[in-house]
């Protein structure tokens, strides 16, 4: 079988409204993919930067799938929270970016949203916390009814990600 080795880091985020944040992230792969070795998904640690915009993460992700064909190519898919000065999280965006087909190092910046709610949710999210949050995360990736939500654009989400193909002309694969 051909063979994807995906090795980087998430580097950390810039342009979200506060610091404190920190990220859950998971690599979604169609059903012809099989996980060699790795985690498929993590969260990095609270950084809370005391100069600048940019919250630094870099958390590593390693891993390793074997395939027939391109189709269901993986994708990353990330939920950034803001922690509070009282212990609560709240989400703060969503993203997800294509890893990129072809092989070398990429830096990639996978743009997040948010669900925006009714006046009265988003007076509530402001003075309690909280806020609206999605059911399922399937959506972050699949555009099935995501064109029925109302979003506001967040921050950025910086990663960076070398990507290794094995035996693709072996095995006939074509990207």
């Amino acid at each position: 079988m051909a063979e994807v080795y995906i090795i980087g880091q998430i580097l950390g985020a810039s342009d979200f409204p506060n610091k404190s944040l920190f990220c859950k992230w998971s690599i979604h792969a169609g059903g012809g993919w099989k996980l060699i070795s790795g985690v498929k998904e993590g969260q990095t640690q609270i950084d809370d930067p005391a100069f600048g915009n940019f919250t630094c993460w870099c958390h590593p992700v390693d891993i390793h799938y074997a395939t027939k064909g391109p189709q269901g190519w993986p994708k990353i898919h990330v939920q950034v929270y803001h922690y509070d000065k009282y212990g609560r999280s709240e989400i703060y965006g969503y993203g997800f970016c294509h890893i990129p087909l072809s092989p070398g190092t990429h830096k990639l910046e996978c743009y997040t949203w948010r669900p925006v709610g009714t006046l009265h949710e988003e007076f509530r999210r402001y003075f309690l916390g909280g806020g609206i949050q999605l059911r399922s995360i399937d959506l972050i990736y699949s555009s099935s009814d995501r064109y029925r939500l109302q979003t506001e654009a967040m921050g950025t989400v910086h990663m960076e990600f070398s990507v290794i193909l094995r035996n693709f002309t072996k095995y006939g694969v074509e990207i």
